[in-house]
């Protein structure tokens, strides 16, 4: 059996060492440069790789392609590979046939790595053998190999879902659903949708699905098309019989008439949205049957993600806050939702078809500077001009955050919340997050 792997990333050389070691003839392809250490690695283990080129001759002769979740589908090397009827699919698809260990999904357009984490801690905390991947972390395929867990914690992108054919979790989480990376599903939000509804396609009576009770389009898709798996959903609004809610100050999860409860101000994690996070990591938690105890001390002690609404440092009375992982509107909806002092915002980047319009009324009451960085910052100028009182361009991050510390004064925050992807000026989402930071420390 023949397996080509396009791109010679993480989750790329996570699956040339498992196919190797069961026996596949492997050989990967990246139209870009393989890191060094990667090549290492290939090398190291006698794998066939190129880079800088797709030579079609050895591509084109696969019996199936592991595909990585960054190359789009409308590139022509897949194209002809889907013309061709060779199966094109995710790593998660290819690892998933090789280990009999219990997976944990979580998708949802926020919150999902988060939430990834927040579990991961819980599970581990409660003493059970669990790996992190997916997303994050290491490459799961690569773990599968040296197979060493009887659970995974997997954050799975839309792109990860789109080449699932018969990965099943047996728990999955949506998270919530807001418009995101629509210039990959044709600007149409239905597909977008469908795409994170893969997730429960394989699942079973015996397998279960956690939902945002709130959110209107899990909702409405929930409405419409039918699913097998036990359907567990939280809510901040309203009490519910089975999932999790608030009562009162407290967060209450109620599963399998197992009852949990704890103050919400003894989470670690502050915010509405995290709270929705704690509630579907508790829930995960309660049926993988993890103390309570222990539940409550790991929610109480856990440290957030990176990049993720992080406080950098406070100069001359003014926080500097790293959100660089706010990569769409709703996530930067949150993090404005959050601010308690007025802010100075620096936003821009690749934008993937966001509307602004959404955060207007935030921006009127948070906001009192604008610096946009990014390559062309037009839209946010016509969205936002009138509304705050400043309103700078800038290329470079450090220049950004110049400015930014000119325009706060004492109280106030300085917050980098992009809303956008990161292509235009930075290698990814950490870069930008590592380059504000310096840029801050570097004040």
């Amino acid at each position: 059996m023949r397996l080509v792997i396009l791109g010679g990333g993480e989750s790329g050389i996570g699956t040339a060492i498992l196919g190797k070691k069961k026996g596949y003839d492997v050989f990967v392809s990246d139209f870009g440069k393989i890191k060094e250490n990667y090549k290492e690695v290939l090398t190291i283990n006698k794998i066939a790789w190129e880079d800088e080129k797709h030579t079609e001759s050895l591509i084109l002769n696969a019996d199936v392609v592991m595909k990585s979740p960054g190359i789009p589908e409308k590139v022509p090397i897949v194209k002809k590979l889907l013309e061709l009827k060779i199966p094109v699919i995710s790593e998660i698809e290819f690892a998933s046939q090789f280990t009999t260990a219990t997976t944990i999904g979580i998708t949802g357009s926020n919150g999902k790595t988060t939430t990834t984490m927040l579990v991961y801690h819980l599970l581990k905390q409660g003493g059970l053998n669990v790996g992190l991947a997916g997303n994050i972390g290491k490459s799961f395929a690569w773990q599968v190999a040296e197979d060493k867990y009887d659970v995974y914690v997997l954050e799975l992108s839309s792109f990860q879902l789109d080449g699932i054919i018969n990965y099943k979790p047996h728990i999955a989480i949506i998270t919530n659903l807001s418009p995101d990376h629509l210039d990959r599903y044709n600007y149409d939000y239905n597909l977008y949708i469908e795409s994170k509804f893969r997730i429960i396609k394989n699942q079973t009576e015996d397998d279960f699905l956690i939902v945002d009770n709130d959110d209107i389009e899990i909702q409405r898709w929930l409405q419409n098309n039918k699913t097998n798996a036990q359907i567990i959903s939280f809510s901040i609004e309203k009490e519910l019989e089975r999932g999790g809610f608030l009562n009162e100050n407290n967060l209450n999860s109620n599963i399998n008439n197992e009852k949990f409860t704890m103050p919400i101000n003894e989470l670690a994690l502050e915010g509405k949205h995290n709270l929705k996070n704690a509630m579907a990591a508790t829930a995960v938690a309660q049926l993988m049957k993890i103390r309570k105890q222990t539940i409550r001390e790991s929610l109480s002690n856990f440290q957030g993600a990176e990049h993720r609404l992080e406080k950098t440092l406070k100069i001359q009375n003014v926080q500097y806050i790293n959100d660089s992982k706010a990569t769409n509107v709703n996530a930067t909806f949150f993090a404005l939702d959050s601010m308690k002092t007025p802010t100075i915002w620096i936003v821009g980047g690749v934008d993937k078809g966001n509307d602004y319009d959404e955060l207007m009324s935030l921006v009127r009451e948070k906001v009192k500077g604008i610096v946009c960085l990014g390559v062309d910052n037009s839209k946010l100028f016509s969205t936002f001009s009138s509304v705050v009182d400043t309103m700078v361009e800038t290329t470079s991050m450090e220049e950004a955050v110049k400015i930014a510390q000119r325009m706060a004064e004492k109280g106030d925050s300085v917050l980098l919340s992009p809303c956008c992807a990161s292509f235009d000026l930075f290698e990814n989402y950490e870069d930008r997050g590592r380059q504000f930071k310096q840029a801050v420390y570097n004040l």
